[in-house]
């Protein structure tokens, strides 16, 4: 129903959305789970058709959402995180408004079909702005649905809800899970694991893993992280961890001083009687290799979505901000040029830029003799010309007496 290939986003030099490629099939509720700023509501923009994408392609029942955005957005409705009301409108005339929009031929029975399943049929005659935000979520919800689309987009539908409110969304979300492929956002884990069929993780724009909620149950739920130091040697423990078929993925590292430093996976339910634990301290007193420490703790879906969307490193900083000598760029040689006109002016407002001779300068050449000092220099004499002063305060003088700053 949905195919997304190698999507890319970009807002300049920063990437929202890094090669982001997926499927989902028809009738399933899918989660796309990711924590803030992750990149789940730029993508479902661009599947919604709302946000053009730098790079990739976007199908949608078989339609190119560029190549024929009609046929594409047609089947699909769309609840972006703030829902797109208007306030001042009944809940009955709002709905009525996006059904003659959207072409619905049917408009008054589609907008009782939507309202009754939303469960505003009580509230048709109420002002938008009068609801409460999880019932202006259930017309933001009818709005969506109201041309009947095949596929059904919602951004993070239950964020600033009471656990109440919380509850009736996703129940509703399920029932539309019924007769419509849903696509929800969110990054709340548990919110997924309880309405969604399939889940898609997505961390800093790129897609970390992707399958059903069933496997990612099984291959990541009830597993036990074992993690020991020993003394002896690494070949010892990758021996003993071989003979053990609960232990289903190890890392194993020697360590300075003889030391051996172990974190092994294992699957509680091979044998669900027998603590693994107690079978690696038989297992290493059997060789005399001596266990100093040994920790264990479960793995949860919780812990699996903290590792796979956990923050990555920066980048380390130059220690030395100076733009290289060999930058010859427009906008260095432009930068470096209003430096150095600012020191300039800061140190002397007077004095002339390096290779530009001064105001008024005599030329060395022709004129060798020296210049008087300032003591010796004869005071100008008054020209008969010149205005003389009023003797006036600043405040009485008259708007004839204005000089200009540059003689105008």
């Amino acid at each position: 129903m949905i195919e997304v290939r190698n999507l890319v986003k970009r807002y300049g030099d920063f990437e929202a959305v890094r090669g982001v490629s997926f499927s989902v099939k028809e009738g399933v509720i899918c989660g796309f789970l990711g924590p803030n700023g992750a990149g789940k509501s730029t993508t479902m923009n661009i599947i919604a058709g709302t946000l053009a994408a730098t790079e990739g392609e976007v199908t949608v029942n078989g339609c190119d959402i560029y190549e024929d955005p009609i046929g594409a957005k047609s089947s699909i409705g769309y609840l972006p995180e703030q829902p797109p009301l208007y306030p001042d409108m009944t809940v009955e005339e709002y709905l009525a408004f996006v059904g003659g929009a959207r072409g619905v031929a049917d408009l008054w029975g589609a907008v009782d079909r939507v309202m009754e399943k939303t469960g505003l049929t009580d509230y048709a005659d109420r002002l938008i702005k009068n609801l409460s935000k999880g019932y202006k979520q259930r017309v933001g919800i009818a709005q969506a649905i109201i041309a009947d689309p095949k596929v059904v987009i919602l951004d993070e539908p239950t964020v600033g809800l009471d656990p109440r409110q919380i509850i009736e969304i996703r129940s509703l979300i399920r029932e539309l899970g019924r007769d419509h492929t849903v696509i929800l956002s969110s990054h709340i884990l548990g919110e997924i694991s309880e309405v969604c069929d399939e889940v898609i993780i997505i961390a800093h724009g790129e897609i970390v893993a992707q399958d059903t909620l069933e496997n990612l149950t099984n291959r990541y739920e009830g597993r036990t992280i074992v993690d020991l130091t020993a003394r002896g040697s690494a070949d010892t423990v990758r021996r003993i961890a071989d003979s053990i078929p609960q232990i289903l993925d190890r890392e194993i590292e020697q360590k300075p001083g003889g030391m051996v430093r172990a974190r092994l996976s294992t699957d509680r339910s091979t044998d669900q009687e027998t603590d693994i634990r107690e079978t690696l301290f038989f297992r290493f007193a059997d060789v005399r290799m001596p266990i100093l420490s040994m920790s264990c703790e479960e793995t949860t879906l919780e812990k699996v979505f903290l590792e796979l969307t956990a923050d990555r490193p920066a980048p380390a900083a130059p220690e030395d901000d100076t733009p290289p000598a060999d930058d010859d760029s427009p906008e260095a040689i432009f930068a470096a040029q209003a430096m150095a006109n600012v020191q300039r002016n800061a140190a002397s407002p007077d004095v002339p830029a390096p290779g530009e001779p001064a105001p008024d300068e005599p030329d060395a050449e022709k004129n060798d003799s020296p210049a008087p000092s300032p003591k010796e220099s004869p005071a100008p004499e008054p020209s008969a010309e010149a205005p003389k002063k009023t003797g006036k305060s600043r405040d009485k003088q008259s708007d004839d007496d204005y000089t200009p700053l540059f003689g105008g």
